[in-house]
């Protein structure tokens, strides 16, 4: 019986070990594919980088939209997974209008993205094409200072998806409580909120998505665009088919954190690269400094011999950092609970 047992530990031991040596090796690869990239970058565009110049590269900018889509399609799942949590297996009359909500608030994304693309359109006939980037920059800074703020994302995981569930339960107890002569009233008003559940979870995402990818659009390109936001499509469709049809639970939390660290290089090239366009269309001056800086790290990171743009990145990764320790703090507060005589006394004491 004891060899039995060393064998199967031995046995599991040996996997861990294998999973641990193809996880080190992933990310030694891709450490040295960007490595490479950063080498040759270097080589080949060598020099003083023009403070006055602008744009991300196509490259940078398919990086840049794939991590956000990503990440915002992560947030969909997780929403969708927690609403739909025990109803697939054992009340699956009710998670389809959620999923057909959601089916409705991808499209609605869509039909948004040609809107905007629409009206900005109409807008440069008579605005300058700098003061449109330098617009467009602003709003997509506000959305990653949002996706970015952790302390706000405590408040969104138990408020918001608090709020969901506690409408879905609201919804499902409507039915199963009414009435034989008012089922069908109250089953037709249920569904819709249902539908509206699903809509809501995937739509606040995707706005968000819509507003900030014009300023990357602007600068390299629909095609950029569309193809980053593919290879992200793919990925999310990779993680909710683990989810929703596998049922394989995934380490959600290690995700959230691993593509917050990529989204927080994404927002600190998007505030350089903002700071550089107000400069362009004169909303801000221009005081540069004498250091060498290659032309690969205004191309990659937006990282220009100016203060401006450098006092903006630093106090953009306080600002992220900042919310992050303040989450942590606010994590591990002592709790007060009421005392026998009413009064509230720490859950420390």
């Amino acid at each position: 019986m004891t060899d039995v047992v060393n064998f199967i530990f031995g046995k599991k031991r040996e996997a861990l070990m294998k999973n641990s040596i193809v996880k080190t090796s992933l990310v030694c690869v891709a450490g040295a594919v960007l490595i490479t990239v950063l080498v040759w970058q270097a080589i080949t565009s060598a020099g003083d980088p023009d403070p006055t110049a602008h744009g991300i590269s196509p490259t940078a900018g398919i990086i840049d939209t794939g991590v956000l889509v990503y990440r915002e399609g992560l947030e969909c799942i997780m929403v969708l997974a927690a609403v739909i949590a025990g109803l697939v297996r054992t009340q699956k009359v009710y998670w389809k209008p959620i999923a057909g909500g959601a089916g409705i608030g991808f499209l609605t994304t869509l039909v948004t993205w040609f809107i905007l693309v629409g009206i900005l359109a109409l807008v440069a006939d008579t605005t300058s094409e700098n003061n449109i980037q330098a617009a467009t920059g602003l709003l997509a800074i506000v959305v990653l200072l949002i996706v970015m703020n952790w302390f706000f994302h405590r408040i969104y995981w138990t408020g918001w998806i608090s709020f969901q569930n506690r409408k879905k339960k609201q919804l499902i107890t409507s039915i199963e409580s009414a009435e034989d002569d008012k089922l069908q009233t109250v089953k037709s008003v249920a569904y819709k909120g249902l539908v509206l559940l699903g809509f809501a979870s995937v739509f606040r995402e995707g706005f968000e998505v819509d507003i900030f990818l014009q300023s990357i659009r602007m600068q390299v390109g629909t095609a950029n665009v569309v193809l980053g936001t593919a290879f992200a499509l793919v990925l999310i469709a990779i993680t909710g088919y683990f989810t929703f049809i596998a049922h394989q639970k995934l380490p959600y939390k290690k995700m959230l954190v691993f593509t917050g660290i990529m989204l927080g290089f994404v927002f600190e090239i998007m505030v350089g690269e903002q700071v550089n366009e107000m400069q362009l269309a004169h909303w801000i001056p221009t005081h540069t400094f004498p250091v060498n800086i290659p032309a690969w790290a205004g191309t990659w990171f937006s990282v220009f011999n100016n203060w401006e743009t450098i006092i903006a990145q630093v106090a953009a990764a306080i600002f992220v950092i900042g919310s992050y320790y303040a989450a942590r703090m606010e994590k591990f507060k002592p709790r007060k609970t009421a005392s026998p005589s009413g009064t509230a006394i720490s859950a420390d004491s």
